[in-house]
């Protein structure tokens, strides 16, 4: 498992496959996905599949991310980076599991995502997306520097997209 980066607590790497049961936990609380337009794994097997085929690494060099607690070791969630060709843009994204919530965890990881892709990438610009509602998630996208740019249509809903400059790169 490559390591892409680490924060003071938190231990950032590649997925793994043996990442399925916890991928298949995450996505199977109502709450943690209630806000992503996404739905649950229907078993571990769906999970590992997705692992799997998950090529975001090798074919933009870059994407989502574990979070591990570095003195636990514990799967925390998944932050990281995620270019949308049609868009031609990266947003950065997390997801943990509700009883890490309102622990630092998310904009921990947020921030060192952010910091990565602007030391390490070269990236212009990374957006984040929320639905208007996922008040907790826009709290985050704020606290590590990113601004209000537009709304749009989140699958049907009201939602917000937030934005940063690389200040390095005119």
């Amino acid at each position: 498992m490559k390591t892409i980066l680490e924060t003071n607590r938190l231990l950032l790497r590649e997925f793994d496959i043996s990442d399925a049961e916890n991928f298949y936990k995450l996505n199977s609380n109502p709450n943690v996905i209630k806000y992503t337009g996404n739905s649950a794994f229907k078993d571990i097997n769906e999970a590992r599949e997705f692992l799997e085929n998950y090529s975001d690494y090798q074919r933009n060099g870059y994407g989502r991310w574990a979070v591990i607690n570095k003195s636990t070791n514990q799967f925390l969630g998944w932050c990281g980076l995620k270019y949308d060709e049609d868009l031609d843009e990266t947003d950065i994204g997390f997801r943990f599991f509700e009883c890490f919530w309102n622990l630092g965890f998310a904009t921990e990881s947020a921030k060192g995502c952010l910091d990565y892709g602007f030391k390490e990438l070269h990236l212009k610009t990374i957006i984040g997306r929320a639905m208007k509602e996922n008040t907790a998630s826009i709290k985050v996208l704020e606290k590590i520097g990113l601004k209000f740019e537009k709304a749009f249509d989140f699958d049907g809903q009201e939602g917000v997209v937030y934005k940063i400059e690389n200040k390095n790169i005119r």
